[in-house]
């Protein structure tokens, strides 16, 4: 919309529109420009009302016509609109938004809309205790709540009403008691009027109460930050360090070429140890490894001296039973092991394809020929037993290939 065609809408115009933006900015959250446009609407309905003069200081509430009642809220709906503005200076913002609201509420209060409650409690000001503080927030949400029921029932009377008469003109075409009607619908604006402003008397004192906060909080932090100095990193300080960096990376990646990489560990129970820090891989390994023991870092890394040490050591304990050796040991062992049996079996088979067994026996000399031809018997049966009967030909099962 131009600034030509603002300039020509009337003030009933301008606050319907205004109202329509600030609906859709307080439900849906709409962007920055139509938050703006309602601003722009709103002052320009203010300036409207101030010089056609519609309100007066020695006025109440009754001698206000209905017609004029919306225009109140044009306060309370531009102060809204302003904390709603997102700029640079959030603190300018609330204390605008906090003068349009303090604005909104002293009209109220001589137009004699502001409940008896609130006026007491704005006169103590903040000698007011914790309790009459709840008691007061606990009342104006009841107010509240009563305001919008109302606002619903009034709107679901208002479309009742609006289909009785919609199928009372289809059925009788003469109009009867419009007189009436009329008189109907301004006493239920009115009250919906009224019941609205009620409604924003509520919200505009917990409005207030938090941009006071707010205010206070920035405040604050403001003055914190005056205080102690700006402690943001400058454009040149963040390019040295950059530079440091790259620096640095460029004489370690320089330095790893002529760095001689450590020995490839071999034993996984010393691997072990390097990854949970209890050995260099600078320092010598035997594969000799001490039983582990789990529990705190004072019994691991310290020797047990006394029995409680080490009770408390073994309440640490796995429940399963843990290896007295490594797997590189078990196999040095197994490999000394089959290196002995080998050895063993070579001189069994020599020993066994040795011909010791083979040659004749020497035969002493004997005293008669009688003796002489016994003791040649005995031996031609002990050979021909010895050909039936091979050296270990019993003994097939106990040979390494039986």
């Amino acid at each position: 919309m131009g600034e030509r065609k603002v300039e020509d809408m009337s003030l009933s115009a301008l606050f319907e529109q205004a109202r329509k933006i600030h609906l859709t900015v307080t439900e849906s959250g709409a962007d920055q420009d139509l938050v703006k446009k309602g601003c722009e609407l709103l002052e320009k309905c203010e300036d409207m009302i101030s010089k056609l003069g519609l309100f007066s200081s020695n006025e109440t509430k009754d001698d206000i016509s209905t017609n004029n009642l919306k225009y109140v809220l044009v306060p309370f709906y531009l102060a809204e609109l302003t904390e709603k503005l997102a700029q640079e200076e959030r603190i300018q913002i609330l204390k605008i938004s906090q003068a349009k609201l303090k604005e909104f509420i002293s009209f109220c209060e001589a137009m004699e809309l502001v409940p008896q409650e609130e006026l007491e409690a704005s006169v103590q000001g903040a000698s007011n205790s914790f309790a009459d503080r709840r008691a007061l927030k606990i009342a104006r949400f009841r107010r509240q709540r009563a305001a919008e029921a109302k606002l619903t029932e009034i709107k679901e009377r208002k479309e009742r009403r609006g289909r009785s008469i919609k199928a009372a003109a289809l059925s009788t075409p003469v109009e009867v008691g419009e007189d009436d009607l009329l008189d109907d619908d301004g006493e239920e604006e009115r009250e919906a009027w009224l019941t609205t402003i009620s409604l924003a008397i509520c919200k505009a004192f917990d409005l207030l109460e938090m941009l006071k906060k707010e205010e206070e909080m920035l405040s604050a932090i403001k003055e914190k930050q005056l205080k102690e100095g700006e402690k943001e990193f400058s454009q040149a300080i963040l390019d040295d360090r950059t530079k440091k960096a790259e620096a640095w990376h460029r004489d370690a990646a320089a330095r790893a070429r002529y760095t001689q990489p450590a020995a490839p560990i071999t034993c996984a129970t010393f691997a072990q140890d390097v990854i949970e820090g209890r050995a260099n891989v600078s320092q010598a390994h035997e594969h000799k490894h001490q039983p582990m023991i789990f529990g705190p870092q004072s019994l691991i890394g310290g020797s047990l001296t006394s029995e409680r040490e080490r009770m408390a050591a073994q309440v640490f304990q796995p429940a399963y039973r843990m290896p007295t050796m490594s797997i590189e040991e078990a196999g040095l062992r197994e490999m000394e092991m089959m290196n002995k049996w080998q050895e063993r079996n070579a001189k069994m088979f020599e020993e066994a394809n040795s011909a010791w067994y083979k040659d004749k026996p020497k035969m002493g000399p004997s005293e008669d020929d009688e003796d002489d031809d016994a003791a040649q018997e005995k031996a031609r049966a002990w050979d021909d037993w010895k050909d039936d009967n091979p050296r270990g030909a019993g003994n097939k099962k106990l040979t390494p290939c039986g």
